[in-house]
């Protein structure tokens, strides 16, 4: 039986890319997404279409999923985020931010921990660098992934004793769709923002360390740090 990894937000991104790279090293993936309009074509990988913020239908497929396969891996990579000033944003939004990137992980992550443990795996939960600075235009998101990077450092702590590895990735600007909401998005030049594929490497690398070495902490930038407005006409 191969090994099992759950990787949320796989149906687009960094968590399509982090899927990718997981099946090729030769785990059994389970992506959760709402929606696989792109489909990865290895035999290995099996799309959950589930809401996230829809805990009970999460709770159901995560607990189906651990009852049948070994989980060594859980990658927290489902993000949102909703940019303007924060007195522009309406309280629906701060909770979909809050809930999609600061509940579910710390959810996901105690529903699998025992598992995680007994098979001495990993938690890989993709923060952003704006965990590490002032986010003004950004406050609410900041402070989620403020507080998944402060999870993850207390949960190290509290878990490396059974075995278990957990690192926080910090990426910067990645050509994705989180910037859907902004009115902003990554710059033209290719060394000014990151590639999907590249978080993956990262994660990659993570799995490659020797068994009891963690890199409990991971940043990844460009060379060059500039974005470009969108033009609304």
């Amino acid at each position: 039986m191969l090994k099992a990894a759950i990787v949320t937000g796989a149906s687009s991104g960094i968590g399509f890319e982090i899927s990718k790279t997981l099946c090729r090293l030769g785990y059994e993936v389970f992506g959760i997404g709402r929606n696989f309009i792109n489909q990865i074509e290895e035999k290995t990988f099996h799309p959950v279409v589930c809401d996230l913020l829809d805990t009970e239908h999460l709770l159901y497929e995560v607990k189906a999923i651990a009852a049948q396969h070994d989980v060594y891996i859980l990658v927290n990579n489902a993000g949102v985020a909703y940019y303007g000033l924060h007195e522009e944003q309406s309280p629906g939004k701060i909770q979909q931010m809050l809930r999609t990137n600061l509940e579910v992980p710390m959810i996901l992550t105690q529903q699998l921990l025992r598992k995680l443990k007994k098979n001495q795996g990993y938690i890989i939960n993709i923060a952003s660098v704006t965990a590490q600075n002032s986010n003004p235009h950004g406050c609410a998101y900041g402070a989620a992934k403020a507080g998944l990077a402060s999870f993850s450092r207390s949960l190290f702590d509290e878990a490396r004793k059974y075995g278990v590895k957990v690192t926080a990735i910090y990426p910067d600007m990645t050509k994705t769709n989180l910037y859907r909401n902004a009115d902003f998005t990554v710059g033209e030049e290719e060394a000014s923002y990151l590639l999907p594929e590249e978080v993956a490497d990262a994660v990659e690398y993570l799995l490659e360390q020797r068994e009891g070495v963690v890199v409990s902490e991971l940043t990844v930038k460009p060379q060059f740090h500039r974005i470009q407005r969108k033009n609304r006409n």
